[in-house]
């Protein structure tokens, strides 16, 4: 075989030039062997990290059993077992779930499902969102112009209010909690009037928007906004959830609950599964066979999503993750002060950036994130960016990492900017 690189469609963007033949934990490995520490996990997918012995096994012995059981077909014990695991780690009211393949088809089921149970057509997104490349999904994200340019007209009935995104604004976080509050306000009052809005989608944390936490505040308040005008609250966790910010759900750390929730991504350690859940009242309202697809509920992916929650809950991952997040963030915090044009260190859990500025103008410096991603692989440390400008380092490495190896990717990471002159 000459794996030919040259066969793949050149859409496909890459942040390395590597082949990699396998992996295990938080490291991927060459077919020469040589070692990366992958602190991307393919893009927050594999939190349990690369090839977990448990997930392994479950996808092993239900492949061995039956790989394809269409679910409009005939039901199987996988999507069972899987919702009864979901059942356990999501809030009392969310008893009912829907599978598919992806993020972004999740994302759209989520919508069709709150128009139908709304009656309402229109969607409130906030700005940066990331919430997928098909078609609905392209209209409701706003975190990169290179994700919808050129594939105009995306379609209607979504708006943008503003994400509290304090740091960029130049404010406090209750100043922007605030402002963002007002204006949702002013946007229910003049684009969207609250008896045509069905849902508001946002993603506790913006992922490919700059892993920006907002203020506690702001979450409380559209739940207080969508409760008075009958809004369901939809959560986007297909990035922040699965135990990545320490806890199984980023809502978790703001004591709010959606009433419609997103997940995919670590769900199934890497093979492709996507989860809507909600209310049984709610998903009523779903007209039958308005919604479905082929792959949906997958018993392979059902069986590894399965395994996954497992070892994620009684392996001390999720314990592991807020630990070593505090671990990162307070290093971050440290080194940030030996280096004015790392602005600002935040995160949750092992969901954490660094967002790179001019010391003075706070004007984005992707270049020299560039630079620093660079410098770590190098170092064979993978890291990725994110964030409208490209000048946030996003740190996601697998939930199973240990001490050591955080500080060796801090270690290099420090290398790094002083190699790039931070």
């Amino acid at each position: 075989m000459k794996n030919d690189p040259s066969l793949l469609s050149p859409v496909l963007y890459h942040i390395t030039d590597l082949l990699i033949d396998h992996g295990s934990g938080v490291y991927v490995y060459t077919p020469g062997g040589q070692r990366y520490l992958d602190f991307t996990s393919g893009i927050a997918v594999t939190n349990t990290g690369h090839c977990h012995p448990r997930v392994v096994q479950a996808i092993q012995d239900q492949a061995a059993k039956m790989i394809h059981m269409q679910i409009n077909v005939y039901t199987h014990a996988p999507a069972l077992r899987l919702s009864e695991a979901l059942r356990e780690v999501t809030p009392d009211h969310m008893d009912t779930f829907f599978f598919a393949n992806s993020g972004a088809e999740a994302i759209e089921g989520a919508v069709k499902l709150a128009r139908h149970a709304t009656d309402r057509p229109n969607i409130i997104v906030f700005q940066g969102s990331f919430h997928g490349r098909t078609g609905q999904a392209m209209s409701m994200t706003t975190s990169k112009t290179v994700y919808r340019a050129g594939y105009q007209p995306l379609p209607s009935g979504v708006f943008v209010a503003p994400f509290p995104y304090w740091y960029r604004y130049g404010w406090d976080a209750e100043e922007a909690s605030a402002f963002c509050l007002k204006e949702l306000d002013l946007l229910l009052h003049s684009q969207t009037a609250p008896w045509e809005t069905a849902a508001m989608v946002i993603e506790p944390i913006l992922g490919e928007g700059g892993y920006v936490v907002p203020p506690a505040s702001f979450l409380r308040g559209l739940r207080r906004v969508c409760d008075e005008h009958d809004i369901l609250l939809v959560m986007d966790e297909i990035q922040s959830g699965c135990g990545r910010t320490g806890r199984f759900w980023a809502f978790e750390h703001f004591g709010v609950e959606p009433d419609i929730l997103v997940t995919s991504k670590g769900l199934g350690s890497g093979l492709p599964i996507s989860a809507i859940g909600s209310s049984r009242a709610i998903m009523e309202k779903w007209r039958v066979a308005s919604h479905g697809g082929t792959f949906g509920s997958n018993p392979v992916a059902c069986a590894a999503g399965e395994a996954t929650i497992q070892a994620l809950v009684q392996e001390g991952m999720i314990d592991n993750a807020a630990e070593r997040g505090a671990q990162l963030m307070d290093s971050l915090s440290e080194i940030q002060h030996r280096f004015p044009a790392l602005g600002d260190v935040r995160g949750l859990g092992l969901m954490v950036g660094c967002e790179f500025s001019d010391p003075q103008s706070r004007r984005p410096l992707a270049d020299v994130v560039s630079g620093v991603i660079a410098a770590c692989m190098e170092r064979q440390l993978i890291l990725m960016n994110c964030g409208t400008y490209g000048n946030v380092v996003r740190w996601m490495p697998p939930l199973v990492v240990s001490e050591a190896q955080i500080q060796e990717a801090l270690h290099i990471f420090e290398e790094a900017l002083g190699e790039a002159s931070v």
